[in-house]
């Protein structure tokens, strides 16, 4: 859960300070509509037994009926349903909220309440189906034994993604993109940039993220053993050479390394290692850092080049680090350190591992944007997805919300009066003589 209120804050640093709070609000609401669908179908979409050849879950859970008081996954390793059910609630929360980074400083937020409600039920919750619903992991007995069905990703395909590479990263990636060409380029750009109005707040939300990161990827072992130990390590590595690698490409890019690239690193590396880290060794993932590191300070240039405004990137954080994250798998994973995972292509494992993280991603990929371009057609043709220009140009905190997130008077500007504090009366002005113009030379008047 604090990885939503980290990214509220590493989104709001680098937005204007006039469309600062319509970014938190995007984000920090998701809990609430999210969680909301969660209670009443989306815990049954996304785990209940499987309806339609691994698509999609029934409805045998819906209002979280069969949920208390029962116990999850194989026998010896089981845990409270509910507990499960609340874990996997954070990851349908953040992954939706990622989106709003794209399209920030331009977007109505009721048409972004709208949307969240249409998002996660037609695309999260059956893409989390597909990859985190193992078969016979949810309604078990004492002896372990289930009937549940899940989703073809994961019981089928045999694709790996321990905790979200696919269902998350990719998915929320591809859905950037997708949203981000219907709503259309900010006013001016790119030639006028809003710059960032409050890196430490940057800084802040990235150092949560990171923190938070660890329930998402240690907490997916879901129990706490050797599993979860390296799970943990992998990602701390992973992070921390990701955050280098980006720095470095400042350096020699740019001239100098920023706080913003240093955050944007850390959040790559987190991205990438995500769906590897339960698979992989340490080496595997300082090498999944250094890639994602490099390839994402890359890729956030791409937006120049073919025109979609992602204003903050998270095509190229998430998308492009998810991407590398699920299909380095196929070369990095090792049986040494997860026999359920199998060997990768270095450690004697055929390109097999590969091919099946390559068709995971791209059915994602191509799911997640598809659908997303439809919807968010639909909302912005009916309702309209973004502000007006002067909203945009003067900041939407005040024409969506009413609020400004800083006071007047902490800014240095203006008082306006109020009924309780009126403005005190003007000193009376002297009257300044009228200064005669002093003669220009002949020359200047040729």
């Amino acid at each position: 859960m604090l990885m939503t209120p980290g990214l509220a804050f590493f989104y709001g640093g680098m937005v204007g300070g006039k469309s600062v709070l319509n970014m938190l609000m995007m984000n920090f609401m998701c809990l609430g509509v999210v969680g909301t669908l969660w209670l009443l179908y989306g815990y049954s979409e996304a785990f209940g037994n499987d309806v339609f050849q691994g698509l999609v879950g029934g409805m045998s859970h819906a209002l979280l009926r069969m949920t208390q008081g029962t116990v999850s996954g194989p026998a010896g390793h089981q845990i409270p349903t509910m507990a499960f059910v609340m874990f996997q609630l954070m990851f349908a929360v953040i992954t939706t909220a990622l989106i709003s980074g794209a399209i920030a400083g331009r977007t109505r937020f009721w048409a972004w309440m709208g949307f969240t409600v249409l998002w996660t039920t037609v695309v999260y919750f059956p893409v989390a189906h597909w990859v985190f619903s193992s078969s016979g992991f949810t309604d078990t007995d004492a002896s372990g034994n289930s009937s549940d069905v899940g989703g073809w990703i994961v019981n089928r395909l045999k694709a790996f993604d321990f905790a979200g590479g696919t269902a998350v990263h990719i998915n929320a990636g591809a859905a950037a993109l997708a949203v981000t060409l219907v709503i259309g380029k900010r006013h001016g750009w790119p030639r006028s940039i809003t710059r960032p109005h409050n890196v430490p707040f940057t800084l802040l939300g990235a150092s949560l993220l990171w923190f938070g990161w660890y329930g998402f990827n240690a907490g997916s072992a879901l129990t706490a053993g050797d599993l979860a130990a390296l799970a943990f390590t992998n990602t701390t590595i992973a992070t921390g050479a990701a955050a280098l690698a980006w720095i470095i490409v400042e350096q020699v890019r740019d001239g100098n390394p920023t706080t913003i690239g240093a955050s944007s690193g850390a959040v790559a590396g987190l991205v990438a290692v995500t769906p590897a880290c339960g698979f992989v060794g340490p080496l595997g993932a300082l090498v999944i850092g250094i890639a994602a590191g490099v390839c994402c300070a890359l890729a956030v240039s791409l937006k120049f080049s073919f025109g979609y405004d992602d204003s903050l990137d998270v095509v190229g954080v998430h998308l492009v680090g998810g991407l590398v994250g699920t299909l380095l798998i196929g070369i990095f994973a090792d049986a040494s350190v997860n026999p359920a995972g199998g060997n990768g292509l270095l450690y004697g494992g055929g390109i097999t591992q590969l091919l099946r993280q390559s068709i995971a991603a791209l059915a994602v990929m191509g799911y997640s944007f598809l659908a997303t371009l439809l919807l968010a057609w639909i909302i912005h043709k009916l309702f309209g997805f973004r502000v007006d220009h002067e909203a945009e140009a003067n900041g939407i905190d005040e024409s969506e919300h009413a609020e400004s997130a800083y006071d007047a008077a902490f800014l240095g500007t203006t008082l306006v009066a109020t009924p309780t504090h009126p403005r005190p009366p003007a000193p009376p002005q002297r009257r300044q003589p009228t200064p005669r113009p002093t003669p220009r030379p002949r020359d200047q008047y040729w």
